[in-house]
């Protein structure tokens, strides 16, 4: 285990490192510690590392590096299973890279083709891509794969969620034999084994989760309310507490649409992020969310994973959510960088077994609440599934 606790000890070169003062990173996280040496030797990883811990610093910045200066020639390729994730890893890219000249050109769907076939005509060294646009621009001749010496393959678990094991299976292939393959997945189940059993050469697995957990920084709380009264008891806790920007988090773009209208007609700002929103629109509701036109985000899991945005104080899960790791990356909005944060989930009797679930994988219980005040058709219910947990250390707010 490498255990640098500076850039400079991990062995990356002098314009990298005047990128990485600019963003202001002083202290590599653990998955940079360990990934970035291994990165730099060559090596094949399995990437394992909880959200919001610095993976895309972590493959990049030794790619970058091992990558050099400018050929024309696409080198690295580093696919992602979204739009949003796809701008937000090149916006990495660029930051850590502006001492270098290195071209890297962003393909993802929803918008026109034109400007991006510009860009692979001018040549890119690097290319980010959702999966299925850069297979629409393989098959129509404007992308060449065959010197791709860097694959990237980010939120694996998310991509295969998605239903693109086929496409991404069939990248793979169309890419060299002989190259560099890294993998990062917030978990490292089976189907992600099997992937990297065909696709990497005697990789390295770097695992920094150390258990499955939410961050130590996020303060949990359940409220107990029949699944009728929802959207009501939403509005009140909005009402009722003190944020400064909040990510209420759906299960379907129904709710999340009429969730949005709801909050419209209340003093706060609210936007809307889902799969079927078109691209303008869902970079103009980021847009919005980051630089604080709109105080709340309703949005499905499109918004749980990847997504770098600071400063979020709260997340509410209008549902529980039905896979318990959905619960970490959801809650892992919030609490980052050392910041304290709250997560509220709204549940009604009939996710129990959800809720059950989440707590197995947490160890412990999390705080049943009753908003005072607040007009109860019923009585909440307040039992808790496991054995009490310990009482909630205080928190200054």
């Amino acid at each position: 285990m490498n255990n640098s606790s500076t850039f400079q000890e991990l062995g990356l070169s002098a314009p990298i490192l005047r990128a990485l003062e600019t963003c202001g990173y002083t202290t590599p996280t653990p998955i940079q510690q360990q990934a970035i040496p291994l990165i730099l030797q060559g090596r094949d990883i399995i990437g394992a590392a909880q959200t919001g811990t610095g993976k895309t610093a972590a493959f990049a910045l030794p790619t970058l590096q091992r990558l050099g200066q400018h050929t024309g020639l696409t080198r690295c390729l580093v696919l992602v299973p979204t739009r949003e994730l796809a701008i937000q890893v090149e916006e990495n890219f660029k930051r850590y890279g502006e001492h270098s000249r290195l071209s890297i050109t962003l393909l993802y769907g929803g918008v026109g083709y034109g400007t991006q076939k510009r860009e692979l005509e001018r040549g890119a060294d690097i290319i980010i891509a959702t999966p299925g646009r850069l297979l629409d621009l393989w098959g129509q001749r404007n992308v060449r794969l065959d010197n791709v010496q860097v694959l990237i393959l980010d939120e694996v678990d998310r991509m295969l969620d998605l239903g693109f094991i086929e496409d991404v299976s069939r990248i793979i292939h169309l890419c060299p034999r002989e190259r560099q393959t890294l993998l990062f997945s917030a978990t490292v189940e089976k189907s992600i084994l099997n992937i990297a059993k065909w696709a990497l050469r005697d990789p390295e697995i770097v695992d920094t989760r150390s258990g499955v957990k939410s961050a130590d920084t996020v303060a949990h709380y359940i409220y107990p309310v029949e699944s009728y009264q929802k959207y009501d008891l939403l509005l009140a806790l909005l009402e009722h507490t003190h944020f400064k920007s909040v990510i209420v988090f759906t299960r379907t773009k129904h709710d999340a649409d009429r969730i949005t209208e709801w909050v419209e007609s209340t003093r706060h700002t609210v936007t809307t992020l889902h799969a079927d929103r078109t691209q303008a629109e869902r970079g103009e509701a980021l847009a919005g969310f980051k630089n604080g036109k709109y105080a709340v985000m309703v949005a499905t899991d499109i918004a749980a994973r990847g997504l770098d945005i600071r400063g979020i104080t709260h997340v509410i899960n209008y549902n529980v959510p039905s896979h318990p790791e959905d619960y970490i990356h959801r809650i892992g909005r919030t609490g980052r960088a050392s910041e304290e944060g709250e997560a509220f989930t709204l549940f009604s009797p009939d996710e129990m077994l959800s809720l059950q679930a989440i707590e197995r994988l947490l160890e412990r219980t999390i705080e049943r609440r009753k908003l005072e005040g607040f007009k109860y058709r019923f009585e909440p219910h307040m039992s808790t599934t496991l054995a009490p947990a310990s009482a909630p250390r205080r928190r200054n707010r």
